[in-house]
């Protein structure tokens, strides 16, 4: 499942809205890279533990040459699975149903005492394009022979 397809999904539950579906999922990926960056861990109950995790400069080797290089220290990211997750991953755990979307009511009609309502401006036709007429194309000169050269 890639981003898109993760809204898509998310999408009912933000009133079919994959505008709102796509602001939540961008914060909540916001705030996690916020966080790791400065150092926190972000902890979600049941589905695991994003980290910053500091690795130590060592000494690898070029697939290519064979030859050995130095790797400098460096910074990842890391999750960890939460028990839980793994459980339903594992099949040792029934994962329960699956939430249903909330079905909000459409605002009621509020505006009864403003009934005269100013019409929206007419649209303006763009204006009219002109037809540019082609001309023919010019007629062409049969190819010259070609000289034969000593």
């Amino acid at each position: 499942m890639n981003k898109a397809q993760f809204i898509a999904a998310l999408a009912p539950h933000f009133n079919g809205s994959k505008k709102d579906a796509a602001h939540a999922v961008d914060v909540v990926f916001d705030t996690i890279v916020r966080n790791m960056s400065a150092g926190n861990d972000v902890m979600i109950n049941d589905f695991g533990k994003f980290k910053k995790v500091d690795r130590k400069a060592r000494m690898g080797r070029n697939p290519f040459t064979g030859e050995t290089i130095k790797i400098k220290a460096s910074k990842k990211a890391r999750f960890l699975p939460a028990k839980a997750l793994k459980e339903i991953i594992a099949g040792d755990r029934k994962l329960g149903p699956a939430p249903k979307p909330e079905v909000k009511a459409a605002p009621k009609a509020a505006a009864k005492k403003a009934v005269a309502k100013k019409k929206p401006a007419a649209k303006k036709k763009p204006a009219a394009k002109k037809k540019v007429a082609k001309k023919a194309p010019a007629k062409r000169k049969p190819a010259k022979k070609a000289v034969k050269r000593r």
